[in-house]
């Protein structure tokens, strides 16, 4: 049976094929093309890749994604489609699952909400629970910048703390809104806020969320 993360891998994969190299996403500056170098230099290149996170590696990464953004942009689009190679951690089931259910879910939706004419997936229950497994572990780190306190909520009335502080604001919505939110795409995600406004206007404008 197939994972959640290898379902919405080839669903980005079909998605950028679809919608060329040169379409707007989510993800500012990027075009699509841009967007599936990331996604390949990620998996197949971590010599580099750890200049997402880690300052100091950025220009080695800035190198890189080079040189990968110029290559065809089929082959980018085969390379993510035929997953990590087999000496990649990422070829292993269960990490990919953990490390791709979100990488590849809001990637997937920066190529669909990008566009003018997108509207939601219906997604099953058993999806939004995975999201909202991974969403828990990862909140803190998320919203460890956010200028206010920061609640999510599930329609349920499940909650995860992504900050601590006052005043506080509490987003609602499904998982997959709220791991949009949470991972800097506000602007994009379906959900409710409740809180002071001068919190819900800065939380907005916050760029400190996510990644």
């Amino acid at each position: 049976m197939s994972t959640h993360a290898k379902r919405e891998r080839l669903l980005l994969a079909d998605l950028l094929e679809t919608a060329g190299p040169d379409a707007p996403t989510l993800c500012e500056g990027w075009t699509t093309r841009d967007l599936a170098a990331h996604v390949v230099v990620r998996e197949r290149r971590p010599d580099a890749a750890g200049g997402i996170l880690i300052k100091q590696l950025a220009p080695r990464l800035d190198r890189v994604m080079a040189e990968y953004t110029d290559k065809p942009y089929e082959e980018l689009i085969q390379l993510i489609r035929t997953g990590p190679p087999r000496f990649s951690p990422f070829s292993l089931k269960p990490v990919d699952e953990m490390s791709n259910i979100i990488e590849f879910y809001v990637h997937t939706e920066d190529v669909r909400r990008a566009q003018p004419d997108w509207s939601p997936r219906e997604l099953d229950p058993v999806f939004q629970d995975a999201l909202w497994s991974r969403l828990e572990r990862t909140a803190r780190l998320m919203g460890r910048g956010v200028p206010t306190g920061l609640v999510l909520r599930r329609p349920d009335g499940q909650t995860a703390v992504a900050q601590r502080g006052t005043p506080v604001v509490t987003v609602t919505g499904e998982p997959s809104e709220l791991v949009l939110f949470s991972y800097g795409r506000q602007s994009a995600a379906k959900v409710d806020l409740e809180g002071d406004e001068n919190a819900i206007a800065k939380l907005h404008e916050a760029k400190q969320l996510g990644i």
